[in-house]
Order: C-alpha cells, then sequence, then structure tokens
C-alpha cells in the first residue's frame, strides 16, 4: 500500500488532470443522479470511492477529501490524524514522530504540492474533520454541496468537502478502526 501510496504523490499531477476529467464527468451526470437520488447513491457510491481512493492514496473515508490541496497526499494517513501540517516531531530523515519506518505524510503532501497547478493550496487552513461523515462519499458530497449551493467552510477551497445532511442514525457512527500503514 505504501508503493501505491507514494507512487500517487510522485504523479500527483496526473492525478490531479484525472480527478479533474473524473470531476467534470460527474459535474455532468449530476442531473441524472439527482433524479436517481443521492442518498441511494450513498452506498454504491462510497464502496466504488473506498476501493478507488483507498488503493490509490490509502484513503481513509473522511468523506472529506481534500487530496488536491495535499499532493495525492491523505492527511489521514497521520497517526495523529493532522489535517494542517505536520507536527513538530517530524525527524530530520522526515520520518514519522510515532511510525519512524514512515515518511511523514505532509512531507509527501508537500512534494506532492509542488507537482500540482495550485499547489499553495496546501498553506490553506482547513476546517475541523466532522466525524459525522466518516465512511460517507466525498463525490456524492461534492454534488450535494454544488447542488445546495452550500458553502465551502470558511478555511478553505477543498475538493470535496461533504456538507451534506446526515441522518441521525450516522451522528453516532464510530470512525472505523484505522489500518495499519
Amino acid at each position: 500500500m505504501l508503493r501505491v501510496r507514494h507512487w500517487a504523490v510522485r504523479h500527483a499531477a496526473l492525478m490531479n488532470r484525472v480527478y479533474g476529467v473524473f470531476e467534470r464527468g460527474l459535474l455532468a451526470l449530476d442531473p441524472l443522479l439527482a433524479r436517481i437520488g443521492y442518498e441511494r447513491l450513498e452506498r454504491p457510491a462510497a464502496a466504488m470511492e473506498r476501493v478507488v481512493k483507498g488503493t490509490l492514496f490509502d484513503c481513509r473515508m473522511c468523506g472529506q477529501c481534500i487530496l488536491g490541496s495535499t499532493g495525492a497526499s491523505c492527511p489521514m494517513n497521520c497517526p495523529k490524524s493532522l489535517r494542517n501540517g505536520p507536527c513538530g516531531g517530524v525527524r530530520a530523515d522526515g520520518g514519522c514522530e510515532v511510525r519512524p519506518e514512515m515518511t511523514c505524510v505532509w512531507v509527501l503532501a508537500y512534494e506532492g504540492s509542488r507537482r500540482i497547478p495550485g499547489g499553495e493550496r496546501i498553506r490553506d487552513v482547513q476546517t475541523p474533520l466532522d466525524h459525522r461523515l466518516w465512511g460517507r462519499s466525498a463525490w456524492i458530497g461534492l454534488l450535494r454541496r454544488r447542488r445546495t449551493g452550500a458553502a465551502l467552510p470558511a478555511a478553505g477551497r477543498t475538493d470535496a468537502v461533504a456538507a451534506a445532511p446526515v441522518r441521525d442514525a450516522d451522528r453516532h457512527r464510530p470512525a472505523p478502526a484505522r489500518r495499519a500503514a
């Protein structure tokens, strides 16, 4: 998994272009998807997202994807789940304080962000993670946000913040267990 994650960061420009094409297609299909119903599409979309983004980026399915501003490095892979940059414990070799054998996800994010247009967005302060959205599709969240005109969080320009209504059944769902990197 680490090899694929590192490959995605090294090829962040390609990943960014592929996502741009995908996003345009998704937005073009939005009228049809809205008619089918976002709630109906949530589970299959989340399953597909889990496979695609899980394979490429070791995605943790936080529902608030910011890969476009972190150079294809998912910040949720940080053992401390830091979404706004590295902790003070990054080692001189770029290793993680908690897992020294692992390169800090923010070192990777910085490298990846230098490879994509708009890479300076890595400096945007991200809003706190809304844990009610764990396991939900950021792609469906993007469509919901665009359709309802919901504003992005005050802090930032993120790719697919799932600012969608959350069902009561999802409000108290615990975050999924973290996999070993």
